[in-house]
């Protein structure tokens, strides 16, 4: 187990001996650190928290502190953070902040410096945060997520599968899977690049593009919209925007003042 002679490791810490624990680390409590696992110098891993296998963690990322959530009374709760994440200088993910609550994180993410990931939320698979990129609070991000720079999530927002959100955009609603967002929980477009890149055909991408026509080209009754749709064949990825929609208690993200969703 290679664990620096400067690193501070608390004796109520497991770590696998396949892990690697740089300079001037500390790892306080319970934490766990899973095998292949490596911190990088001034990294902190505090609390509850359990890191799989084979994450790469940067110099001065701090993982597992309490939640910046003046609801929080001190208890036990918990940050659980999967296998072969990147996590670098300065990100910072908080663990849950009610008795028993968690954080999670699933595996291949990549969270550049000064990400910030607040108490409670639920990230999936192949998402990336870029530099400076902000999650409050009981945020959900599904699979294949891109979070450019700078961008700020508010507490209890959704965030859809292969969504893209541009650099400085801010979202207080729902953000649909599939798309592109920037400005204020603006839709701007269907996320081509970003669909291609993960094997959709040509078909599929056509009708996604034809949903968000209808459903964000022009102001409209939302309901009248989806109606509109799915009075069409709907292939699965349609019916999966949809879903997301009706289950949205935030309010989706509406489409462009300057006439809706670009075709680009």
């Amino acid at each position: 187990m290679p664990i620096h002679p400067t690193a501070v490791v608390d004796p109520l810490a497991t770590i696998d001996p396949s892990a690697v624990i740089g300079p001037f680390v500390v790892v306080e409590g319970p934490a766990r650190i899973g095998p292949g696992t490596r911190l990088g110098p001034h990294v902190t891993v505090t609390g509850w928290t359990t890191l799989g296998a084979d994450n790469i963690v940067h110099a001065g990322a701090r993982l597992g502190d309490a939640p910046q959530d003046l609801a929080y009374g001190g208890g036990e709760s918990f940050l659980r953070v999967g296998d072969r994440n990147v996590i670098r200088e300065g990100a910072q993910l908080h663990r849950g902040t009610g008795p028993g609550s968690e954080t999670l994180v699933g595996d291949d993410n990549f969270f550049m410096t000064n990400a910030h990931i607040g108490h409670n939320c639920r990230l999936g698979n192949h998402v990336i945060m870029a530099t400076g990129a902000t999650l409050g609070g009981h945020v959900r991000v599904e699979d294949h997520v891109f979070i450019s720079g700078n961008c700020v999530v508010h507490q209890f927002v959704r965030i859809g599968r292969l969504a893209l959100l541009r650099g400085l955009s801010r979202a207080s609603r729902d953000v649909p899977p599939f798309c592109i967002m920037d400005g204020t929980h603006t839709v701007r477009a269907v996320n081509r690049v970003g669909l291609r890149r993960a094997g959709f055909s040509s078909a599929q991408v056509r009708a996604l593009h034809a949903a968000f026509r209808t459903l964000f080209r022009r102001a409209r009754n939302l309901q009248h919209a989806i109606a509109a749709v799915e009075a069409t064949p709907c292939t699965d990825e349609v019916r999966e925007l949809l879903d997301f929609i009706r289950t949205s208690t935030r309010g989706v993200c509406r489409g462009s003042r300057q006439g809706g969703a670009d075709g680009d």
